[in-house]
């Protein structure tokens, strides 16, 4: 297993990131935002600025989490926009020689939502085309757990998996997601399903409170069955990507950024934690 993380929650600038992946001993990262912009949609000139301070440091990116249709989208919104987005990532990411970026499958309209059947055909109909266009540009979709359809349990990220039926496209298996989307659902049941399909982890954890709500914890110290999975990953010789995403200090897609210090430390200790359960492993 190799280990990343979503660079942003250790912190906003690029070097801070680097910083964070070097102090921990990584030789990845995952790249969402740097200043609050996402590394899919930045001018070319920041781009470049990144690309540079990036590889100057010998890192590795691991994937791009990008925005395509992530939990700010609907699913009878603009598609082009997704389209594009991907367009324009597909050339940074060979400059990276990154094959992965991550995707959702878009939230149902506030306003008029769709039924669910319907709200699936078009989910599949759209990754379909994402797809296609990955195929061309030689990258592969990973599609998680998360916000949209294809988030909403483990029979609907199998079909949208078979449905689109490419090699470009895979699935992402976040191990806190569960709890927080798909209410009542057993963790373990829900990695087990989706086993044998899985291309990259991200690494989350949380524990239920007693109003139903979760809290984010260290990895290992939630309900979420991160150290029963990294286990299972380990013993059925998986070997990609293993990514932190933290979600203590700040979460930083909802806007919700910590005292810098405060995130840059919690980001370490975690990434640290996760190390120490793959070791004992």
């Amino acid at each position: 297993m190799k280990f990343s993380g979503i660079s942003d929650e250790a912190g906003q600038a690029i070097e801070v990131q680097i910083k964070a992946h070097k102090e921990i001993g990584w030789d990845y990262l995952e790249l969402r935002g740097v200043d609050g912009e996402a590394i899919t949609l930045m001018s070319d000139k920041k781009f470049d600025l990144v690309f540079e301070k990036v590889t100057s440091s010998g890192l590795n990116v691991s994937c791009f989490a990008s925005c395509i249709a992530n939990w700010a989208t609907e699913i009878s919104g603009n598609f082009q926009k997704d389209v594009d987005e991907l367009k324009m990532a597909i050339p940074r990411m060979h400059r990276f020689h990154t094959k992965y970026i991550r995707v959702m499958s878009w939230p149902n309209n506030k306003d008029n939502p769709l039924s669910e059947e319907e709200w699936g055909k078009e989910a599949i109909k759209r990754m379909k085309e994402l797809a296609r266009i990955a195929e061309d540009g030689g990258v592969i979709l990973v599609h998680e757990n998360c916000s949209g359809w294809g988030g909403l349990s483990y029979q609907n990220m199998i079909k949208i998996y078979q449905e689109v039926n490419s090699p470009n496209f895979k699935l992402l298996y976040d191990t806190g997601n569960v709890l927080h989307y798909n209410k009542g659902v057993d963790p373990w049941e829900f990695y087990n399903k989706v086993r044998p399909y899985i291309e990259y982890v991200h690494i989350k954890d949380y524990i239920i409170l007693e109003d139903g709500k979760e809290k984010a914890t260290y990895p290992g110290e939630g309900q979420a069955k991160v150290r029963e999975i990294l286990n299972d990953l380990k013993k059925s010789g998986y070997n990609g990507f293993i990514s932190i995403e933290p979600h203590l200090a700040s979460v930083v897609h909802e806007g919700k950024v910590g005292d810098p210090e405060v995130t840059y430390q919690t980001y370490i200790t975690y990434g640290k934690k996760l190390m120490d359960i793959v070791k004992g492993l």
